[in-house]
């Protein structure tokens, strides 16, 4: 028999199993989504939301993944086309050129750092040009791919015959069996564990994990389920457009989030529909975001693609495909 998270799992259902490889395969269960802590309203729980078992990436899409989907397809992404006069009317042509959101440190001796501040719009970056375009990937095909917006991650699921995992998959899969624990390895925060900003964000990074920036997809130690980075590295796109809490959750089966009409972040009034994504990145700091937990969320603009914000998939089982499993005596 083989230990498979809290169920035992017989050698030869193990071999049926329909993951394709680079995927593993998690025990469908319940588990209390989100948490109660009062810093993150956003977060607040359902109790008892249930999954049937389904297949996710071990790790994020890489470069060289990303990669081979482009050269099959085609496929441009969203930061490699010119901005949408209908979107941005008020723009002038020569402001339309393509490009994405660069992540730029403030110089260490800095009075002030505003807001976001560190963030720049950047002609010429983009999935094969991360810092701009005098940026390669030559070297990182096994980072994880970034500048991705959502439409390029469904183009990409679509093309795999994938799809982007819900939040309550996500969140399942990242807590590797510790429901309720605070990181996906226990209670205590550790710099080993993940790609995080360690230090005075953004001013001080003190690299203590070993990256100032990306990392190569598994350079961490997995989760408990044989996961890697769902803790850091980069931001993950989920399927579920974003609303606070998760309320409507509470002993639902495979949840799918609301609809996006009724998508909304009172931290982002004027954005729209937003799209939930999930695990923090290499910038969350524990001064910081501290978005680097499992229960953790943030809303994104689904046309929106940064230096961190990269993506995984899943593979949804059929019933007729889970394999007989029993409880550990």
């Amino acid at each position: 028999m083989l230990w498979v998270g809290s169920l035992w799992l017989s050698p030869n259902a193990w071999a049926d199993l329909p993951c394709p490889a680079g995927m593993q395969w998690i025990a469908g269960g319940s588990f209390q989504m989100g948490s109660e802590d009062p810093r993150f309203p956003e977060e607040r729980s359902a109790d008892q939301v249930t999954l049937d078992s389904f297949c996710i990436d071990q790790t994020e899409v890489t470069n060289s993944q990303f990669a081979e989907f482009v050269q099959a397809t085609g496929y441009r992404t969203v930061a490699e086309r010119p901005l949408s006069p209908a979107q941005f009317p008020d723009l002038p042509d020569d402001q339309r050129s393509p490009g994405s959101l660069v992540f730029r440190p403030p110089a260490a001796d800095a009075k002030s750092v505003p807001l976001l501040s560190w963030w720049y719009w950047t002609v010429g970056a983009n999935w094969r040009h991360p810092s701009g375009p005098d940026s390669t990937i030559v070297g990182q095909e096994n980072y994880p791919v970034v500048h991705i917006a959502y439409e390029d991650a469904v183009a990409y699921a679509q093309w795999a015959g994938k799809s982007l995992p819900t939040e309550a998959q996500w969140e399942f899969a990242a807590r590797g069996g510790l429901d309720g624990a605070t990181y996906s390895w226990g209670n205590q925060y550790a710099a080993d564990k993940a790609n995080t900003w360690q230090g005075l964000f953004p001013i001080l990074n003190t690299q203590a994990d070993g990256y100032s920036g990306t990392a190569p997809v598994g350079s961490f130690p997995a989760n408990g389920y044989g996961l890697y980075d769902m803790t850091g590295n980069v931001w993950e796109w989920t399927a579920d457009w974003y609303h606070p809490g998760h309320a409507s959750h509470a002993h639902q089966h495979n949840p799918t989030g609301p609809q996006a009409s009724q998508s909304f972040d009172p931290n982002k009034p004027r954005d729209g529909a937003l799209h939930v994504i999930k695990g923090g990145s290499y910038l969350c700091a524990l001064n910081y975001c501290s978005r680097f937990r499992p229960a953790a969320r943030e809303s994104e603009s689904p046309d929106t693609g940064t230096t961190h914000i990269g993506f995984r998939l899943v593979k949804n089982l059929p019933s007729s495909h889970a394999p007989t499993i029993g409880q550990a005596g």
